[in-house]
């Protein structure tokens, strides 16, 4: 049986790792990134490098897309040489970038009209995860198309859960983050607190990660938190980016969210003092400085 075509647009923290798990289960791959250097570098292990996205989509029954935000989504997908301009009647198209539901919508419509059918695919899990195929998918879209993209899915992923029609994933990948910003402003509010006051940070922190806090993205930060290394596997921008989102979500069912309008603060004020690039551990910083800005 001949393989899936696949194709990956957008080539980041998370696009890279999973280049590389579809190239090793032996996909035919296409890629394409807006800064050409990351595309070329998987050349040199398998992968054709198109020229644009059309091309990239032209190649493939099944076209990817992993980027930062709706612009850039509306870009590759309905830009000029776009996405669209190249895709196959009859392919599926999987959109993995947390985005908005209403662009979601209006990109499924669209999809339709150059008889295709997209997936809303974004994932649970961080640049980690993608490297070693461990995403979760939270799909939404048909189920025929979802078994069309299940090969290629699977191979980058430990899960896939079909939540409903088009938009449910969108949509719970938004609660998701959502959760996971709120935690992390507490935890930064928290650390912050504890390190002023002078109580011992070790033991305040073996208390709340062993403790009722301690979820596993509680453990995790606060290490990154603790040792200050904020490398990046989720970028603190694409956090105030998901919240804000998540925040324009609620507005739409009648919800004020105040949890998460609170977070976006803690997050927003990191971003201005510059760690926007870093993880999105680094809002802690911020708090971290007393008033006259000394560390």
């Amino acid at each position: 049986m001949q393989q899936t075509r696949v194709a990956l647009i957008g080539l980041g923290l998370m696009g890279s790792g999973m280049a590389r798990r579809l190239l090793g289960a032996g996909f035919p791959l296409t890629v394409w990134n807006r800064n050409p250097e990351r595309a070329n570098a998987l050349a040199a292990e398998g992968a054709h490098v198109a020229k644009t996205p059309g091309e990239a989509a032209a190649r493939a029954d099944v076209v990817l897309s992993m980027v930062a935000d709706d612009a850039a989504s509306r870009a590759v997908w309905l830009g000029e040489r776009g996405a669209l301009t190249g895709v196959a009647r009859g392919a599926v198209l999987v959109e993995s970038s947390t985005l908005s539901v209403g662009w979601i919508e209006e990109l499924a419509r669209e999809a339709a009209t150059h008889g295709a059918e997209l997936l809303d695919a974004p994932v649970s899990g961080s640049k980690p995860h993608a490297a070693s195929g461990e995403l979760v998918f939270l799909v939404g879209g048909s189920a025929a198309a979802l078994e069309t993209a299940r090969p290629a899915l699977t191979a980058m992923s430990r899960a896939i859960l079909h939540v409903g029609a088009s938009g449910r994933g969108a949509l719970l990948k938004l609660v998701n983050n959502f959760m996971c910003g709120v935690q992390a402003a507490t935890l930064a509010e928290a650390l912050a607190l504890i390190e002023r006051s002078g109580l011992d940070r070790t033991k305040s922190l073996e208390l709340l990660t062993t403790g009722a806090p301690g979820s596993p993205l509680v453990k995790t930060l606060s290490a990154r938190m603790t040792a200050r290394d904020y490398t990046p596997n989720f970028l603190l921008r694409l956090m105030a980016k998901d919240l804000t989102y998540a925040l324009g979500e609620g507005r739409r069912h009648g919800l004020s969210l105040a949890t998460v309008a609170s977070a976006l603060e803690v997050v927003d004020q990191a971003v201005a003092a510059g760690n926007g690039e870093e993880d999105f551990s680094a809002l802690v910083e911020p708090l971290r400085r007393p008033a006259d800005g000394t560390r």
